[in-house]
């Protein structure tokens, strides 16, 4: 694979795991939450400890700012010679983590607890993404202990934005283009198949993310003077919210469906092939069968082929305990539309703005902020970089890994085409039942430790990939 033993490597992986998690679990005590800015200097300290960290391996490591939370960049110059470049890419920040009464231990006080897999790692951000970024960071550290270098050329990048719309990434990007580039980016921030099974992302769907908020009386209106004699700005906000899909599940903005292209037969049957198991996935989270979306497709088309629009939080009026009588002045919708290819995500935000605003009523107006927009993203199949990352999960799982899709979206895999001219590998090893976003976020255990195995051997199958051309 290279002219660096791979097998030795595995052997420190395996031998140095319980120090892996727990520099894992010292990053996931910094409550790097990037949308609230109560938390601006514990982000900023998640960046510093990753750049100490990759400093600590022998990158070049820095800390520079932006508009918002800062980016980590760091290099590390590998064997030298034809060795491959690759650009690493994740992110450090996290979700917020309320409710904080349904998580089972803090939520930034991780814990090893006993599942059917074995043990999981419970914290915000276990697996989205601070473990799925270690588990390269831990295959650095193997391959530079047993060899004292990499065999690749790398550069990594981490934001610290990315759960709140990556607002610097194309700026950044855009700036620092010769600090970035690469041969390929890989991403470690999807999902495998399932725990023993390995699988490489490659189609994303896009985002559109759209707050709206509906004005209507001067002030807030006592309800039995006024019902009845002025629309209700939350009345309304509900009705066109209801407005938004059909009967059937489509989705009624204009011109939402121009653009998409259907799935062809031939990749619709390998998606049959994979038997998905759409009872035992809807059982997970406590409902008999996947009843949403558009009518006429399967629960994988509807998740990973077919554009959405959810409406994510309502708020206006009185919402605190006890009762207050009030008509509210104003009322507020947070909107989100997964895309596929080829929306236009500045055409749907369009186009969404104008289904709201040509259902107002007289003497009514609506505002809207924007809060991210990405396009849909499929990698090609035919790389080499993706053929060296499918050996070295087999490499690690002893079976080849699956091609699939993922209905969420990750704006940087965008912008990293775009301004860099490179493909992403989408490296995952989360698993669907991991709580991402909710409580109890978890990554189970052995996920964590193939996730480094399987990093550790896909960098020796990149590294050989020079040398099989020359």
């Amino acid at each position: 694979m290279t002219d660096l033993p791979v097998a030795q490597v595995l052997e420190r992986v395996d031998a140095n795991l319980d120090a892996s998690v727990e520099r894992l679990f010292d990053i996931l005590r910094i409550p790097s939450v990037s949308t609230d800015p109560a938390f601006t200097e514990h982000v900023n300290r998640a960046a510093h400890w990753m750049s100490d960290e990759l400093t600590g391996l022998g990158f070049t490591a820095s800390v520079r700012p932006t508009t918002g939370h800062p980016m980590v960049v760091a290099q590390h110059p590998g064997p030298g010679g034809d060795a491959p470049h690759i650009l690493y890419y994740g992110h450090y920040d996290v979700q917020p983590a309320d409710p904080l009464e349904l998580w089972n231990s803090g939520p930034f006080e991780p814990v090893l607890v006993d599942a059917e897999r074995g043990k999981r790692i419970v914290a915000r951000g276990a697996v989205d993404d601070k473990g799925q970024v270690m588990t390269w960071i831990e295959a650095f550290r193997a391959w530079r202990d047993v060899h004292g270098t990499l065999p690749c050329r790398i550069t990594v990048l981490l934001e610290g934005e990315e759960e709140c719309g990556s607002p610097s990434l194309d700026p950044f990007m855009a700036a620092n283009v010769d600090d970035l580039k690469a041969d390929v980016c890989v991403v470690c921030d999807t999902g495998m198949w399932d725990v023993d099974q390995p699988a490489i992302t490659y189609s994303l769907r896009g985002m559109v993310y759209q707050e709206v908020t509906i004005h209507g009386p001067s002030r807030d209106l006592h309800s039995g003077m006024y019902g009845g004699v002025v629309v209700n700005p939350l009345n309304l906000l509900a009705h066109i919210l209801g407005e938004l899909h059909d009967g059937k599940g489509r989705v009624q903005i204009p011109h939402f469906y121009d653009d998409v292209i259907p799935v062809g037969a031939n990749e619709k049957a390998q998606w049959e092939s994979l038997g998905y198991d759409e009872k035992a996935a809807m059982a997970d989270i406590g409902l008999p069968s996947a009843g949403g979306g558009e009518a006429g497709f399967n629960a994988l088309e509807r998740q990973w082929a077919r554009p959405t629009c959810d409406v994510n939080g309502i708020l206006g009026g009185y919402v605190d305990a006890g009762a207050k009588t009030v008509i509210a002045r104003e009322a507020m919708a947070k909107i989100s539309c997964r895309l596929v290819p080829d929306q236009d995500p500045d055409a749907v935000a369009t186009n969404l703005q104008k289904f709201i605003t040509d259902r107002l009523p007289e003497g009514y107006t609506a505002s809207f902020v924007g809060l991210g927009g990405s396009p849909a993203i499929r990698v090609p199949t035919d790389s080499p970089y993706l053929g060296a990352a499918m050996q070295g999960l087999s490499d690690v799982f002893g079976k080849e890994a699956y091609l699939i899709g993922t209905g969420g979206s990750i704006p940087a895999v965008g912008s990293i085409r775009k301004y860099l001219g490179i493909d992403s590998i989408l490296l995952g090893f989360g698993l669907e039942d991991d709580r991402v976003h909710s409580p109890n976020e978890k990554f189970e255990l052995v996920c964590f430790h193939n996730g480094i195995r399987s990093n550790a051997a896909v960098l020796a199958r990149m590294a050989g990939i020079a040398k099989a051309k020359s």
